[in-house]
């Protein structure tokens, strides 16, 4: 008889975003401070080459990785201590074996990339030296998974800032003193620098160690490879409707609409999504340990809906009355007017919390044809409201898709939850959905008729309200 309570629940989910909310705030530094620094000293046709061969890492990496660094911590967290240390070699075998595919294409197809993606030849060394690249993503993604399936926090969270904070500094006298041809080598120096990081931070096998068998490797691996190419195609999906609505902004609109449009997202979804993938680091392995448990994954799912919300209405009212501010620290005046967009799409983050903590069920079920299914549908869904609000409202209406899209969203989540896993939600987690959502409309609406003060106010005054709520939750027993 195992119990748990909701104070160590809350204990865990709060460790885990102030470990990685700091995380991915270095992080982000990093990346703001690299992007400017290849701006100011290589220009433009620097970062537009950095951001060609990123996007063709990117690209590479989804298809070859088969999704083995979300798909993988299911079987890991799942794992009992006696077969753990198998799993943990298994999922080093596939990592390596598909690092290793996707160094040998990558080689193989390198003239052919070249030639697609720039028009000429000249550029195959340099996707050969990304195909080294794919293969250090393939066994970093393994370890990576290993650490947060382990739930090894402290350690995975070394591995992500030192990884990022070597690979700049190093990536540093490149781009001063090469200029533009430091571009690759600064790629795969980052790369070298973040893999390593990650394999000094690695779960170490305990002797004797076990024999696995090529047998075994294949047939245990089956369940995270068969998951892993599910979350593949539906990236792959998403990236691919993400790209097409891109094309048809810049068609309708102009290149100017489509940066602001990016901008906007970017802050919305990346900025503010901080907080939600600091708390799912610590949150995913959690579930799959529990996920054959109706009780306990029940339990698991509202409380983390309860934090993700208390957590976030603060967040959203001091957002909202900071917004042009954070425009002109992260870009520059000439982007203030994404600001309706922007305070207008913070709505859907409180859809996004609720939507996400349930849709981690599927995966922790290992539900690929379904995890398919919803995101492929949410994501066609999403260009059909950004295509409709941009004809009728512009720039401005983007925000309300983005808004209406996760609301969409968490309703499809919401029936197949319930309908299918036969799963509720706990007493309170509606009404404090509701509450949240008229909070965060409050906010919304009334920084765009009077400005940043009643939002400041909301958020100074419910700051200290959500710290106490999160922090006085009582203890409850959750048998299996």
């Amino acid at each position: 008889m195992a119990s748990l309570t909701k104070s160590s629940l809350t204990a865990g989910a709060l460790k885990a975003l102030g470990i990685f909310g700091g995380v991915q705030s270095i992080n982000i530094i990093f990346s703001i401070v690299r992007t400017k620094l290849i701006a100011v000293w290589i220009g433009a046709a620097g970062v537009g080459l950095f951001g060609i061969y990123n996007s063709a890492i990117e690209l590479l990496s989804i298809v070859f990785n088969l999704g083995i660094r979300d798909s993988a911590v299911r079987d890991i967290a799942a794992s009992s201590d006696s077969s753990k240390n198998s799993i943990i070699i298994i999922v080093r075998r596939w990592a390596l074996a598909l690092g290793a595919i996707g160094l040998i294409i990558t080689v193989l197809f390198s003239p052919l990339l070249s030639n697609i993606t720039f028009d000429n030849f000249d550029h195959t060394y340099a996707f050969i030296a990304i195909a080294f690249i794919i293969f250090l993503s393939s066994i970093q993604n393994g370890e990576l998974a290993i650490l947060q399936g382990s739930k090894r926090l402290s350690q995975l969270a070394k591995a992500s800032v030192w990884g990022v904070v070597v690979g700049v500094i190093l990536s540093i006298p490149m781009f001063y003193f090469w200029g533009i041809d430091s571009v690759i080598p600064a790629l795969v120096t980052y790369s070298l620098a973040t893999t390593l990081a990650v394999m000094t931070q690695r779960v170490n096998i305990k002797k004797p160690r076990p024999y696995v068998s090529v047998n075994d490797t294949l047939k245990k691996g089956q369940s995270f490879i068969y998951l892993g190419i599910f979350l593949t195609i539906s990236t792959i999906v998403s990236h691919l409707v993400s790209f097409l609505f891109i094309i048809y902004l810049n068609n309708v609109g102009d290149t100017t609409i489509v940066g602001h449009y990016q901008a906007g997202f970017t802050i919305v979804n990346r900025y503010m999504g901080i907080i939600f993938t600091a708390i799912i680091m610590e949150y995913y392995p959690r579930l799959s340990q529990v996920k054959d448990s109706q009780n306990r994954t029940s339990t698991f799912v509202s409380h983390e809906i309860s934090i993700m919300l208390w957590v976030l209405l603060p967040a959203i009212a001091l957002f909202v009355a900071s917004s042009e501010l954070i425009v002109k620290l992260l870009y520059s005046s000439d982007f203030i007017v994404i600001l309706p967009f922007i305070v207008s799409a913070v709505v859907g983050t409180i859809f996004r919390a609720i939507s996400w903590c349930m849709a981690y069920v599927i995966l922790a079920r290992g539900d690929g044809k379904i995890y398919l299914l919803t995101e492929s549908t949410s994501a066609i869904i999403c260009i059909i409201l950004n295509i409709v609000a941009y004809n009728i409202w512009g720039l401005d209406g983007l925000g309300y898709a983005y808004a209406v899209w996760y609301m969409i969203y968490a309703l499809i989540i919401g029936v197949i939850y319930h309908y299918r896993y036969k799963l509720n939600l706990g007493k309170g987690i509606i009404r404090l959905s509701m509450l949240a959502t008229l909070i965060a409309l409050i906010c919304s609406i009334s920084y765009t008729l009077w400005g940043w003060i009643i939002p400041a106010i909301i958020g100074i005054v419910i700051l200290p309200i959500a710290i106490k709520r999160i922090l006085r939750k009582k203890a409850l027993r959750v048998q299996h």
